[in-house]
């Protein structure tokens, strides 16, 4: 494993870092028990992960929890998150607390090393800032947390406002945030804010449905070449992004996309979820290669780099 240290928390934390939500939610959203994810959850620590993102809207937290039981708690960096409720107008400080002592009860920890707030959306930034961030920070001496961070809504964000913002301001010590082969935006949006105040980064939607699914990575290119966003070539192929494919080049498309966020200046960690063995496996694998060649990074850039919220789909029942 490699490991790198998360902005100015100091935590030293694993490149690859394990998702415990998306679609798979270790498991649990295919319908596997609780002991496989938890056994997902010790197999990465076993590859050396030790960055564990959860959430309470997750539904994860338990088996997390459950898995970390006798492992040493300095070994392990461990984050969650707290939502606006379902049908509130607003984030509340009243509300966020009670996530934050529900989600160290179903932990068993007396402490996260990050607690996040969960899809933040720019509308709600100034509140979150100026009414919740104030709230925990003295939940924070209280020691039920050692680092804050927030993380983006970013299907209904693409542009990364919110984090533009944040990440210029001061209380927020890491942002989670979405970048990939085909949402390129935090490269001039977000990145430099994040380096310039060292902010620890936590990367997700590497992956996600588009690159693992043939199908709608086809769908999207033409979509996409009927607006006249990319060339019509890449309409005209079912593997549109074949050309990372090759000798000294990526094995997969997943490989690429792992690779191509991994190695970008301004990722401290590469959040991946799964609920198989093999998968997490490879995922990390692929984390720990080098770059993709520099040839098919700029031509990634020249392609893409102009689009916005292109495969940033959220499971059904957080969508809902």
């Amino acid at each position: 494993m490699q490991y790198t240290t998360l902005g100015r928390t100091g935590l030293r934390v694993s490149v690859a870092g394990l998702g415990c939500g998306g679609f798979s939610r270790l498991g649990l959203g295919t319908g596997r028990s609780s002991e496989h994810a938890e056994g997902i959850v010790r197999q990465a620590l076993d590859l050396g992960v030790n960055l564990i993102d959860t959430a309470a809207v997750y539904g994860t937290e338990d088996v997390v929890g459950a898995a970390l039981r006798g492992v040493a708690r300095d070994s392990v960096v461990v984050c969650t998150k707290a939502s606006k409720p379902p049908g509130a107008a607003a984030f509340s400080v009243d509300a966020v607390v009670r996530s934050l002592d529900a989600s160290l009860r179903r932990l068993g920890l007396d402490h996260v090393d990050v607690f996040q707030l969960h899809a933040v959306p720019p509308a709600a930034y100034d509140h979150v800032r100026e009414a919740i961030a104030p709230a925990l920070l003295k939940q924070r001496e209280r020691g039920k947390f050692r680092f804050l961070g927030i993380t983006e809504t970013a299907p209904n964000d693409p542009g990364q406002i919110m984090l533009n913002r944040a990440a210029r301001d001061e209380p927020w010590d890491t942002a989670m945030l979405a970048f990939h082969l085909m949402d390129q935006v935090a490269r001039t949006q977000v990145f430099p804010h994040t380096i310039a105040n060292r902010i620890g980064t936590l990367m997700m939607f590497a992956v996600r449905s588009i690159f693992a699914r043939p199908a709608q990575l086809a769908a999207t290119m033409r979509d996409l070449a009927k607006a006249g966003q990319v060339p019509a070539w890449l309409a005209q192929t079912d593997d549109p992004l074949s050309f990372l494919i090759h000798d000294g080049g990526a094995s997969s498309l997943t490989d690429a996309a792992y690779r191509y966020v991994r190695h970008e200046p301004g990722v401290d960690v590469v959040l991946f979820g799964t609920s198989d063995a093999a998968h997490l496996r490879a995922n990390v694998a692929s984390i720990l290669k080098p770059p993709l060649p520099e040839v098919d990074r700029v031509k990634l850039r020249e392609l893409f780099s102009h689009l916005r919220g292109v495969g940033l789909e959220v499971p059904p029942a957080r969508a809902r």
